[in-house]
Order: structure tokens, then sequence, then C-alpha cells
């Protein structure tokens, strides 16, 4: 396997496609690992300084705007990729997708602050919470100005690099300069949005000044007609919040904040190793578009990436957490061994989901696949957590995404079996 990826990656160096993937691939990598070296920096220092109960708070209310920003996102991160990826020589064209992505996301930010306004309102947990769910809130306003899809589409991940290395560079900074006690928990995230919205500025220049796309005005009808498009790749998105954010957001009822602290501290490590697989994924997502006769080989770099990284993390969890977290997370050893299973799960997803049944074309059925899933996890989730707690949190969301993974794998099988019959 890794001697057919030097032969692809030699007949790749010489080609053009060859030479935007891996400056892509460079400067993704780049990110990476400044991804990697900002949150070990400030993790401890949060986890001394904030606590358990504080890392829980920020948790939950991430958790509840998981939801925000997947309405707010609703599929366009993939279908406005694909389709600027596809037509990104016509200016013209660009400018029109680029304009009606960027008003359906305002429009549905709008609609998520009422809803956020709401659950407020109406539910007591949601109430005791209220600000840090508002300060949390404007990473979702902070995203949209700062279109990491756009970059992506035009294979230009030199920029997404350089926004976000200058994002969490201003983000670490004021954690270390302003967040000295307990209740100085809420300025986490708050410091997250002014990062992406100086990000955002920096972007929306960019755009709309040196690459001269035209924001144009927003028609409200072609507004809609853009979210619809959209629709079933957004319900493709929302469904694993069902058991995903869900969990995190049921375990606050259930058990407090403490044991959101727990789960957060044991997932932190696994959500960074997927940070990576979705660098492989996001470089090829727009080269396989154009040319899904790649996808072997993509797939056996990414199963590869994931295996190591499940070894790693399963083997050295007691060091990780001993290293990076005080003594009172030292619980979260188990969740972070758990939840490093669902690394391969979730490479499944991505291979087999997002990288080819989203190019393919196969929208709906993938959909319907993240659906059954999703509700089978939500259901196991309440019994789970309820005599588990964080370790039944950590439960649930391996085992649905191992239900998604290998369900969306078959699938795959099924229809390049069909297609191969076909021609």
């Amino acid at each position: 396997m890794l001697n057919q990826i030097k032969s692809f990656k030699k007949k790749l160096d010489k080609s053009k496609d060859g030479q935007v993937l891996a400056s892509n691939f460079k400067y993704m990598i780049l990110l990476q690992f400044t991804s990697y070296i900002f949150p070990l920096l400030t993790i401890p220092y949060l986890a001394k300084v904030v606590g358990v109960e504080g890392f829980g708070k920020i948790a939950f209310a991430a958790a509840v705007m998981v939801w925000f920003k997947t309405i707010t996102d609703w599929g366009f991160n993939y279908t406005a990729t694909r389709d600027v990826s596809r037509n990104r020589e016509d200016l013209d064209k660009v400018s029109e997708i680029f304009s009606n992505v960027l008003w359906a996301r305002v429009f549905l930010s709008l609609m998520s602050l009422l809803l956020l306004l709401l659950l407020i309102e109406v539910v007591p947990y949601f109430t005791e919470n209220e600000k840090i769910l508002f300060v949390t809130f404007l990473i979702v306003p902070g995203q949209i100005f700062f279109p990491e899809w756009f970059f992506q589409a035009m294979e230009r991940m030199k920029f997404i690099t350089i926004f976000n290395i200058a994002s969490k560079t201003l983000f670490t900074a004021l954690v270390f300069v302003f967040i000295k006690e307990k209740s100085d928990f809420i300025l986490q995230p708050l410091f997250i949005s002014l990062g992406y919205m100086v990000s955002g500025l920096g972007a929306m220049y960019l755009i709309t000044v040196r690459w001269e796309i035209k924001v144009r005005r927003p028609n409200f009808p072609v507004i809609l007609k853009t979210i619809k498009d959209s629709t079933d790749v957004f319900v493709n998105n929302l469904m694993p919040n069902l058991y995903n954010s869900f969990s995190v957001v049921l375990l606050g009822f259930f058990g407090g904040t403490v044991a959101n602290g727990l789960l957060d501290a044991g997932s932190k490590f696994v959500n960074i190793s997927q940070q990576f697989m979705n660098v492989i994924s996001r470089v090829f997502f727009p080269f396989l578009s154009r040319k899904i006769n790649k996808h072997d080989i993509y797939t056996k770099l990414h199963l590869l990436v994931s295996v190591v990284a499940v070894l790693l993390l399963l083997l050295l969890a007691p060091t990780i957490i001993g290293f990076f977290f005080t003594e009172e997370f030292y619980e979260a050893v188990p969740v972070l061994q758990i939840m490093s299973l669902s690394i391969i799960f979730t490479s499944l997803i991505s291979i087999y989901g997002t990288n080819y049944m989203l190019i393919k074309g196969y929208e709906r059925e993938l959909r319907n696949l993240t659906i059954a899933s999703s509700i089978i996890g939500f259901i196991i989730s309440f019994p789970l957590i309820y005599y588990h707690g964080f370790i039944g949190a950590a439960i649930t969301i391996t085992v649905t995404r191992a239900i998604l993974g290998l369900a969306i794998t078959y699938k795959s099988y099924l229809l390049r079996k069909n297609n191969k019959r076909a021609i």
C-alpha cells in the first residue's frame, strides 16, 4: 500500500494537479501543526485555572452551538465547495454562488439566534447558562464571515492557514493575559469568536478586493432556493448531532458540569486527531470532485493515518491525561480510550460518504443512512448516559459512529458494484 501511495505521489509531482495538491497539503499540515500547538499550550493552563466545572460549562455551550453552526452551514461547506470548484474559471458564476451562500447563511444565523432566545426563555438549564450561551453564539457570525469553504473550493489552502494561525495566535495570547480565575471561563469562547471575526475581515477583503468576487444584493427567493438545494446535505450534517453534541447536552442535564468536563477532556485529543483526518479530506475533496478515479489511493492514505492515530491514543491515554490535565481529570482516561476507536469509523464516513457518495451525487442515500444511524444513537443515548454518565456518552458516540461508518462503507460498495455492472 505504501509503495502504491509513493508511486501515486511521483505521478502527481509531474502534473499541475499534483503540484496544487502538494502545496495545499503542505499548508494544511502547517495549519494542523499549529492547531496542535495552540491547544497544547492552553489546555493545561485552562484546566488548572477554570477547573473541571469551568471546562464542563464551556463544553455544554459549545455542544449547543454545534447545532446552530450546523444550521448556519446548511451543507454549503460541501455543496458550495463542489460547485465553486467546478466553476472557478467563471468569475461571474463564482460571484453568484458566493453571494447566494453568504446571504443564505446570514438569514439562517438570524433564525438560529431567535431559536436560542426561545430555548433560553423556556428551558431552565439554558436560562442558568444564558451568559455563556450568548457569548459562545458569537462564533456563529464569526464563521460566516470567514468562508473556509471558498478557499477550499479555489484550492488555495494557503490563505486558510494564514488566517487560522493569526486567529489562534490572538486567541492564545488573550487566554494567558485575561483568564486568571475560575469565573473567567466565559472569556474562552469570547476570544475564539474575536479570532474568527478578525480573520473574517481579512478573508472578506481578500475575496472581494484581490480576487474581485462581487457580493450581490440579497434576493429572498434565490436565498430560499439556495437553502433548498443543499437541504439533503444539511440533514446529513445535522443528524449526527442527535448522538454527538446531544450526548453532551443530555449529560449536562443528567450529570452536571463536572461530568461534561470529564467527557470534554477525554474527547479533546480524539477531536484533534480527527481534525488531522479532516486535513486529508479537505485537501482531496475538490480534487476528487474533478477526478474521482483517484479515490482508491486517497482511501489507503486516510485509513493508514487513522489506524496509527487510534493505536497511539489507546496506548498513551493515561500519559496524555496525566500530563495535560490535573488529577481531578484522571477519570477521563477511559473516555479517551473508548472514543479513540471512533477515529476509524469517522474515517470511513469521510472516505465513502463525503468523498465518494456526496461527490457522485448520492446525497439522498447518504442522508438516509445518516438519519437511521443517528436515530439509533439518539435512542441509546438516554439509557447509556442516565446509567453510566460520561462513560455512557463516550460509548454512545463511538457505537453510533461505528454503525454509520460501516453502513456507509457497505452502501458505497453496493453503489460501485452496480455502476460497474451498468458500464
